[in-house]
């Protein structure tokens, strides 16, 4: 694998990194690449400078040239490089595929009607990646595959809620309509960012349904898979403090954003690998 595309996952400064950090070089080779993909898939919607028609059309020709490198060969050298990860690693392309349909999605839809619809978008955004990830991280039970849809839902529910602001700022609004409604809080509220108790006890309760998630994904956990999917768990590890932060905060997004520190997200990949790569020998 190049160096530019650990490069693109370092720069992004995500939270991936810490977990992909302690696995073998074959495997971070391999993450690495595979993340590199969805950062680039992302980054298309993302870019600032760029028209939503002109958007478009790079994530069709993205799209297009993915097909391409699956039958033989894309002008894109990362396409090419992630074809090959999926065939040492017998990923099916189907994630894939439904990343750049939730990507697409990013520029034809900025408000959700129903947590129906945002589920929608939270499996082809991040479920999706988890399901691709599991492949290269190796398991041995089948209900590793729902552990990986619902912890990516509820990481991709955790950005949300710790994103609330910046993607209100971008003109995105992923909490479901019915939700606000029936809390009171309405879309004005929210782009001029007042913090009052109808903010608070919607997020009290879209928290509630993270931890929800967090909690499936456990339920889904089997202990047979804890060597090969200590990465995931670190993850987890990481996302759920966030998501603990914002709680701490009480829910008060708008002045400042949750994070967990270096420090202590080096903690939680040192002490879930050691816990789960030789406790239980």
């Amino acid at each position: 694998m190049s160096t530019e595309h650990i490069e693109i996952t370092q720069s992004s400064k995500t939270n991936f990194l810490y977990s992909f950090s302690l696995l073998p070089k074959d495997k971070y080779e391999a993450i690495n690449t595979v993340y590199a993909f969805c950062r680039q898939t992302d980054d298309i919607v993302d870019n600032e400078m760029d028209s939503t028609e002109l958007k478009f059309k790079k994530i069709r020709e993205w799209k297009n040239e993915f097909e391409h490198a699956l039958k033989g060969s894309s002008n894109y050298t990362l396409l090419n490089q992630v074809t090959k990860i999926i065939r040492n690693f017998n990923i099916p392309v189907e994630p894939f595929f439904e990343l750049i349909k939730g990507m697409e999605a990013d520029l034809q839809v900025s408000r959700y009607k129903d947590f129906n619809t945002l589920y929608q978008y939270c499996f082809r955004a991040a479920a999706t990646v988890g399901l691709m990830c599991i492949e290269i991280f190796g398991y041995k039970t089948e209900s590793a595959k729902q552990y990986a849809v619902n912890l990516g839902i509820a990481l991709q529910l955790t950005n949300i809620l710790r994103d609330v602001k910046f993607d209100a700022l971008n003109g995105r609004i992923y909490l479901p309509e019915e939700d606000m409604k029936k809390f009171g809080y309405t879309e004005d509220d929210l782009m001029n960012f007042r913090y009052n108790d109808s903010f608070v006890e919607l997020m009290k309760f879209e928290c509630k349904r993270a931890r929800e998630y967090f909690e499936k994904a456990n339920d889904a956990f089997a202990k047979e898979d804890r060597k090969q999917l200590f990465p995931a768990r670190i993850m987890q590890k990481i996302y759920f403090n966030i998501l603990e932060k914002i709680e701490k905060m009480n829910y008060n997004v708008f002045s400042k954003k949750a994070k967990v520190s270096k420090l202590k997200k080096l903690y939680y990949t040192f002490g879930v690998f050691l816990k789960y790569r030789f406790a239980y020998r």
